[in-house]
């Protein structure tokens, strides 16, 4: 397993709280992808089978005004988590790295890794109580 990938993961904030017996399996599940400004990641209305995790780079949420995602930032995780459509349309801004996992990687994540599973069951939290007073992200 190439140390540079673990390394990479300790970078994201998501993964900080993780054993190195916990970054290892994720490096195994998990795929790291470049792609180029412009690329579409996630489009509206559609089925989601992949969830995303910025490593560097940024990318557009194209829902109201816009909302910027940076490292650190994941998005696709509420179509996994509830097989629903995507919500919006992501769109990379800049060239980017990014972390993906499919479907089936995702739920062995959440269900292995318990840490990751009460993090994004924050952020989903508080991307809730945004929504509900009107702000954004």
């Amino acid at each position: 397993m190439p140390k540079d990938k673990i390394a990479l993961l300790e970078k994201v904030g998501l993964f900080r709280a993780c054993s190195r017996k916990e970054l290892e399996y994720i490096a195994r599940i998990t795929d790291e992808v470049r792609v180029e400004a412009g690329r579409v990641l996630a489009a509206k209305d559609q089925p989601g089978h992949e969830f995303f995790l910025i490593v560097d780079g940024s990318a557009i949420v194209q829902i109201d005004d816009g909302i910027q995602l940076g490292p650190g930032d994941f998005f696709g995780e509420m179509a996994l988590l509830d097989g629903g459509p995507r919500l919006a349309s992501v769109v990379a801004e800049t060239d980017m790295t990014l972390i993906v996992l499919g479907h089936r990687e995702f739920a062995s994540l959440i269900g292995e890794v318990p840490t990751i599973s009460r993090a994004i069951m924050k952020v989903l939290a508080q991307r809730l109580r945004d929504a509900e007073s009107g702000h954004t992200h």
